[in-house]
């Protein structure tokens, strides 16, 4: 296994440059001083763009690991056109940070955006009444071809992002999905387990599908508490769904040892979904976690 260890802005509750509780320095400082070797972009801009982004970034001694992009897919002509044309716009950004191995290189992480019914109850189990229909597939799936299409015709190799809440949440949708493009597959060990997959057969299941990878752990009685409650996505996130490594539902050691028997190479992400602009006790709890994280990974030999 080839791998380089990435943390990522979202594990810090930033989801947009206007909101964000730290500056983008103190944050890639931080991630640097914890032993990371690169970052995922954030919020498109937040860690700024072109030469501003470069120069941060080698202050900081970090690569770029990727970032998200979510895409209208098989709906309205206009909406996805308009997607794409921010899609275009990421793709600028990441192309323009050098890169020494491109084994390395930025992964344009595609997804889907939220869907407001399936927010609200996110996770296993689904409401099938919710999920694409059979007819629907056929159009989502070529549009999701086009846009990998374009980020691989600017360099760069995109991998899809299962998430809950959204049209593309659980291992039989991910699985149906891939059925139908060549997309590479951006496995989040803890969207995968609440949408009621286990992260280590998809290691086994997808192998060099697998061009991402995000670590986060998850708990899924905390899970059930706040669906069962009422709550939504959010929820889950605030009740602790969503934990620190190893504090969790996962065994890390069995996943490290799928990836490692899979061969495995890229980009480790660390995630650990934090509630948006979180408060100044939420930052010390959520840094407590970060550190748990690291260390975490240092007694595996990361």
């Amino acid at each position: 296994m080839h791998v380089r260890l990435a943390n990522a802005p979202v594990s810090y509750g930033i989801y947009s440059p206007e909101n964000a509780p730290l500056p983008p320095d103190e944050l890639l400082g931080t991630f640097r001083e914890q032993g990371y070797q690169g970052t995922d972009s954030g919020p498109l801009g937040y860690l700024g763009e072109g030469e501003a982004l470069t120069r941060r970034l080698a202050r900081h001694g970090l690569g770029l690991a990727g970032g998200w992009a979510d895409l209208r897919y098989g709906g309205e002509a206009h909406a996805f056109a308009a997607d794409l044309r921010f899609l275009d716009h990421t793709l600028d950004v990441f192309t323009s940070v050098p890169v020494d191995d491109e084994l390395f290189a930025p992964r344009p992480t595609l997804a889907c955006p939220a869907d407001p019914k399936r927010f609200a109850a996110p996770g296993a189990p689904v409401d099938p009444g919710l999920q694409l229909a059979d007819g629907e597939w056929e159009a989502f799936a070529a549009d999701v071809q086009r846009a990998a299409d374009r980020c691989r015709e600017r360099g760069l190799e995109p991998a899809f992002h299962h998430h809950l809440g959204t049209a593309v949440e659980t291992p039989e949708e991910t699985r149906r999905l891939l059925s139908l493009t060549d997309i590479s597959l951006c496995l989040d060990t803890g969207h995968w387990w609440l949408a009621g997959g286990d992260p280590v057969a998809a290691v086994a299941e997808f192998g060099p599908r697998i061009r991402q990878v995000h670590l986060k752990d998850a708990d899924r009685a905390a899970h059930a508490r706040a669906r069962n409650a009422g709550g939504d996505l959010w929820t889950v996130v605030a009740e602790g769904g969503f934990r620190a490594l190893g504090e969790g539902d996962l065994d890390f050691a069995a996943v490290l040892t799928a990836l490692r028997d899979a061969e495995y190479t890229g980009w480790l992400v660390v995630e650990q979904d934090a509630p948006p602009a979180p408060s100044v006790r939420d930052l010390d709890r959520i840094t407590a976690d970060q550190r748990a994280n690291r260390e975490l990974l240092r007694e595996k030999g990361l």
